[in-house]
């Protein structure tokens, strides 16, 4: 198929493209690496009146370190940020979950932003957001605001993004020195979306365990220690609260069960990691 017509906007600067987001309100959508927005468009499941294409846009293609976190700007493609040197020392979960994102071809274009802007409940990008208690900074022509990843997403591909708003940057947290991070999914092919996903980290004293694929958006939560005999009910309650329901990639039980069992794999090894 092809998309229905619509206008198309090359960007040069973020005032030009935020204007354009205010004059069209919710008849236009931001166009960056499209390996989302593209297919939806061909299916016509999106029919935008303009595309706002913010990739010319300099400010926007930037990866800074500040205040102890990684700030990631929504011109990003996710095959630059993997190929950054020392992702893995400052950010192992999402050197981790990187791989994982559809193939190589689809990270050559796609941006990490524009994951966390379709907010796929399966996607990994938005999963290890939330595992790090990230930060999505979002910028309309009325001015910025920062929000915790755990309340941007409230749904099947939803957010708290207003319609003039779009996503500026997203930050991540550095690695804590004594904590250990691991990733895991389960897919029918890999680089497909996820049937289940997990992203632990663990340190001396806490473990934190975020789920993707199951819920209707990413969920995390605080759980005993891998060593800790009271795990095994939790992971058991976490996995019943996330209301998994049958489709046809996988049945709810399934779910639940991969809940329990990669969600105690991905925390011995975040813990081992430590060590």
């Amino acid at each position: 198929m092809k998309p229905a017509p619509f206008d198309y906007l090359r960007a040069e600067t973020l005032e030009e493209a935020l204007e354009a987001l205010h004059q069209a309100g919710t008849e236009a959508r931001v166009l960056a690496g499209g390996q989302s927005l593209l297919p939806m468009l061909n299916m016509r499941l999106a029919r935008p009146a303009l595309l706002v294409d913010i990739m010319p846009i300099a400010a926007l293609r930037e990866v800074a370190d500040a205040a102890g976190a990684l700030r990631i700007g929504a011109g990003i493609r996710q095959a630059a940020l993997q190929a950054r040197p020392g992702l893995a020392r400052q950010q192992p979960l999402l050197a981790a979950a990187l791989p994982w994102v559809g193939h190589a071809q689809t990270r050559s274009r796609g941006t990490l932003c524009g994951s966390v802007a379709h907010a796929d409940p399966s996607a990994e990008i938005p999963l290890v957001l939330v595992a790090m208690g990230g930060h999505v900074h979002l910028r309309s022509r009325r001015g910025a605001r920062r929000v915790a990843a755990e309340e941007f997403f409230t749904g099947m591909m939803a957010t708290t993004r207003a319609e003039e708003e779009m996503i500026e940057a997203i930050t991540l947290p550095h690695a804590a020195p004594d904590s250990g991070h691991a990733f895991r999914e389960v897919g029918r092919r890999h680089g497909d979306f996820a049937i289940t996903a997990c992203a632990a980290v663990v340190d001396a004293r806490s473990a934190r365990l975020a789920v993707g694929g199951v819920a209707d958006r990413p969920v995390a939560r605080a759980l005993p220690l891998p060593s800790d005999p009271a795990l095994e009910d939790a992971l058991e309650q976490f996995a019943w609260s996330l209301e998994a329901r049958d489709d046809l990639h996988a049945t709810a039980a399934y779910r639940r069960h991969l809940v329990r069992r990669l969600g105690r794999a991905v925390l011995e090894e975040a813990a081992a990691c430590r060590a």
